[in-house]
This record gives structure tokens, C-alpha cells and sequence, in this order.
């Protein structure tokens, strides 16, 4: 049986390294030495650096546990427990030296999530919980908002890299949305979002096509903040990160109307 709590207490130690290791690198960065994986999709020596240190730190702790890491460190497995890490959430805002990107640590097993750790480097923000207790930020518990009026939410958009794929539905939600909510932003970083959300920033954050290291440890950060986290048809396939709805609860219902029209 896994010592959840103390495990969360090394996890936040090895998110805030590497934390560290990105604002250093940020302030040196070399663009020449950026790849582009996809379209628009760009990956750093700083991305592969910072996963290297943290999947290193994250075997020990955790020895029997698998890996699913956005650059390369382990794939889908079968083991009892998975990490699921991505070492720089919103690369492109990094490369760019624009705000937010961050570290995403998550800890799952076979059933669901069990710890879950965002450090949001530009606003030295750290959250995180686990299985059974609520969420916290730089130690202080967090609560999503009480807006229920969809006049009033402030929501939180992403466009993945697929635009043609997902094109006809980021039309289609920003088309029913402009004009009717508070508000709609594009940040660029699933994670901290998530986690804006779950500290009652936004009142819900929707975007497709995203990989299960860009939202795992969001997610348990918003659901144990008193969120809500589906896919666009109100099912648990979130987990893929294939589709994202995930909101403060009071206006779940009103966005599934809107994502969830096939």
C-alpha cells in the first residue's frame, strides 16, 4: 500500500527542481535549438532535460511504476501504478517567454488518479493533492468558484495542434460562447488552467486532442477542489485527454449542451 501523503511531499520537492530548472534555462534559452515535432508543436532540450530529471528522481521513489511522459519516457503499461509527467506544459509560451507554463506530475493506478502536482513556474504557484484530501495552493486550500450563470463564467479555452481535426468544434464553441459567458481567454497551458479553475479563476476550461500527461494532475487537483472533470459526452474518457470538458460543477450541464453536439 502506497504511502500517498508522503509521496505527494517528495512529488511537490521534485516538481519545484524542476521548476527551478526551467526559470535558470529560461533565462538563457537558446531558440536555435527548438524542434518541431508537428505543426505549431514545438519541443526544447529544455522539455527532454527536465523530463530526464524527473523521471530519474521519480523511478526511485516509486520504483514498480510505469511511465507515460510527453517526451518519450515510457509509454501505455501494464504495471499497478503509472506516472504520468509532462516536464514543460505550454512549451510555446516558454519558447515565446510568455506566461503560463508549468510542471505536471501525476500518479495513477489502474482505477484512477491518486496524486496530482502542478508548480506554475512564472507565478511560483504550487499545487496539489491526493487521493482523499482536498487541494491546495502554496499550502492553502482552494475551492472552485459558485458562479452558476453562464452569463458570468470566465472559461478557459485551448486549441490543440490539430487544427484540422479540431477546427469545426472550436468554431462551433466559440461561436455559442462570444458574447454569451464573462469572458473566454486562451492561455496555452492545459495544466496550470486546470488548476486555475480548481482555485476559482476560471469557471471551466474545454479543449480536445491533448495527451493523458497534459491533464492527469489537473484534473485530481480540480476534482478535489470540488470540480467536475468529463469528456464532451459526460463520460470518464477525459483520462485519454482526447476530449476535456472540466468546469466548477454549476455549469457542466450547460457546456455539455454546447461541446457534446455531434
Amino acid at each position: 500500500m502506497l504511502d500517498l501523503e508522503q509521496i505527494t511531499i517528495k512529488v511537490r520537492e521534485i516538481a519545484l527542481q524542476a521548476g527551478a530548472f526551467l526559470r535558470n534555462e529560461r533565462s538563457s534559452f537558446d531558440s536555435s535549438k527548438v524542434e518541431k515535432k508537428h505543426a505549431h508543436d514545438y519541443v526544447s532540450y529544455v522539455d527532454k532535460e527536465s523530463e530526464r530529471l524527473i523521471v530519474a528522481q521519480l523511478r526511485e521513489l516509486v520504483p514498480e511504476a510505469g511511465f507515460i511522459a510527453e517526451e518519450g519516457s515510457g509509454s501505455l503499461t501494464t504495471e499497478e501504478y503509472c506516472w504520468l509527467v509532462d516536464p514543460l506544459d505550454g512549451t510555446t509560451n516558454f519558447i515565446h517567454n510568455n506566461a503560463p507554463y508549468c510542471v505536471s506530475i501525476a500518479l495513477c493506478n489502474r482505477e484512477e488518479l491518486l496524486v496530482g502536482v502542478v508548480y506554475e513556474v512564472c507565478r511560483d504557484e504550487l499545487y496539489w493533492t491526493y487521493k482523499g484530501v482536498p487541494s491546495y495552493l502554496n499550502g492553502k486550500e482552494i475551492q472552485v468558484s459558485n458562479i452558476s450563470d453562464m452569463y458570468e463564467a470566465f472559461i478557459a479555452l485551448g486549441f490543440p495542434y490539430d487544427f484540422n481535426a479540431y477546427k469545426p468544434l472550436a468554431e462551433r464553441i466559440v461561436h455559442e460562447l462570444y458574447g454569451n459567458v464573462g469572458g473566454l481567454r486562451l492561455q496555452g497551458a492545459a495544466a496550470a488552467e486546470l488548476c486555475y479553475v480548481a482555485a476559482g479563476r476560471f469557471e471551466a476550461r474545454i479543449e480536445g486532442l491533448l495527451g493523458p500527461w497534459d491533464i492527469a494532475a489537473g484534473s485530481i487537483i480540480l476534482m478535489n477542489a470540488g470540480g467536475k472533470v468529463t469528456d464532451f459526452g459526460g463520460g470518464n474518457d477525459f483520462y485519454s485527454g482526447c476530449e476535456v470538458l472540466a468546469t466548477n460543477g454549476k455549469l457542466h450541464e450547460d457546456l455539455l449542451k454546447i461541446v457534446g453536439k455531434r
